[in-house]
């Protein structure tokens, strides 16, 4: 069930530059793993689930589990005025660095899940080859 957001609960969840990144690449691309953000940004996995685990606790993010991935996205029930402020920010900020970067790291990944379908067993066939 979804929880109203305070203002100043959505202003501090987007107040950390990890939680930001994180944030313009949810909205440019709709659902990304933990994995695919932790590649994109180049920060640990403990890091980013932290910082995601936040969002998610400020009710700006959801996440569903898929095999071994877990996915996040923008929450689609936010007010209109908490939905703009992020699409408004990605507009501008996609072109700046780090944005630019990270989505140019996350382009170029390979072995997404989502292209993997999430078969856990391709992982293991592409690893002896």
């Amino acid at each position: 069930m979804y929880q109203s957001i305070s203002p100043s609960q959505f202003f501090q969840a987007l107040a950390d530059e990890t939680r930001l990144r994180c944030m313009v690449l949810l909205q440019q691309h709709g659902e990304l793993c933990v994995c695919e953000l932790t590649y994109a940004l180049d920060v640990s996995q403990p890091k980013i689930s932290r910082h995601l685990a936040h969002l998610k606790a400020a009710g700006v993010v959801r996440d569903r589990r898929q095999g071994v991935w877990i996915f996040y996205t923008v929450r689609p029930q936010l007010p209109d005025w908490m939905a703009t402020i992020i699409r408004n920010t990605t507009q501008q900020l996609r072109e700046q660095s780090p944005f630019t970067e990270d989505n140019q790291r996350l382009n170029q990944m390979t072995q997404r899940p989502n292209e993997l379908n999430c078969d856990t067993s391709l992982l293991i066939i592409k690893e002896k080859s």
